[in-house]
């Protein structure tokens, strides 16, 4: 709902956030007048056209200075023809994804084809691949556009991009935080796993895309402030001179207890 009076009121605007079936991350947009609640299914306008998505949020109203840049707007909340169209499109990508896997054979070129994402508008097909290095895939693209008669678009992704689209379980049982948790895909370093206290075994602290784990990065503050303020921390001491000093904090691992939980 917008509010725009003379009185001299903020414009506010009803935001929700919304996930797509081959992307992780949530996306807001403007709901307008429609009444959405969390998993209604909606058709939204996006960059690259008409697309169909899941509410993820509840209904945020926020003014006009709040609003994030180029906000994009909710169609509609999506009917049984929607849903129909939505299962023949899966069909397409299914069939889009073994021509093309034929294809890349056939060309004999260095990549992997992930998943194919058709818009709900037909308007285009996105092909998400991974590969070691750079490829040559005009030809492709021509095959491609010949067959299915739409725009073309083939989208290089990372490893871990990989792994947000694929999903799966991480050690600790849950899925994967990628798909399921975090928002953006930040910076993991070394540094943060000593700090938490974490074994430097690769096998140890890389999740199923072979990179670090993501929980590394965004666990890594309350892992750092635990062990600033010493709290919860099991505390070895050794004897000196006067009082005791701490010589040692060792902050319990959730990953490790978790772990073990699932094992157990």
């Amino acid at each position: 709902m917008k509010l725009n009076r003379k009185a001299g009121l903020n414009v506010l605007t009803n935001i929700i956030g919304v996930k797509f079936k081959k992307e992780g991350r949530i996306y807001n947009f403007d709901a307008g007048d429609l009444i959405v609640h969390k998993d209604d299914q909606v058709l939204v306008n996006t960059d690259n056209g008409v697309a169909l998505g899941v509410v993820v949020t509840d209904v945020c109203r926020c003014e006009s200075h709040q609003l994030p840049p180029n906000l994009k707007n909710v169609l509609r909340k999506v009917t049984a023809d929607d849903l129909r169209v939505r299962e023949e499109l899966e069909l397409l990508e299914e069939e889009a994804r073994k021509y093309c896997m034929e294809k890349i054979q056939e060309k004999n070129l260095a990549m992997k084809l992930i998943t194919v994402e058709c818009l709900f508008d037909k308007s285009k097909m996105i092909f998400y691949f991974t590969a070691e290095s750079r490829v040559d895939f005009r030809e492709l693209v021509k095959d491609l556009v010949a067959k299915f008669k739409t725009r073309i678009e083939l989208k290089q992704i990372g490893a871990r991009q990989q792994a947000r689209i694929i999903k799966g379980l991480a050690v600790c049982g849950r899925t994967v935080c990628c798909a399921g948790i975090l928002q953006n895909l930040d910076r993991v370093t070394v540094k943060m796993a000593k700090e938490q206290s974490m074994s430097l075994n690769p096998e140890k602290i890389s999740g199923l895309c072979g990179r670090l784990m993501c929980c590394l990065s965004f666990e890594h503050e309350g892992y750092a402030g635990a062990k600033k303020c010493a709290r919860g921390a099991k505390t070895e001491t050794e004897p000196a001179a006067g009082e005791p000093q701490p010589a040692k904090h060792k902050i319990t691992n959730a990953r490790d207890a978790n772990k073990k939980r699932t094992e157990s």
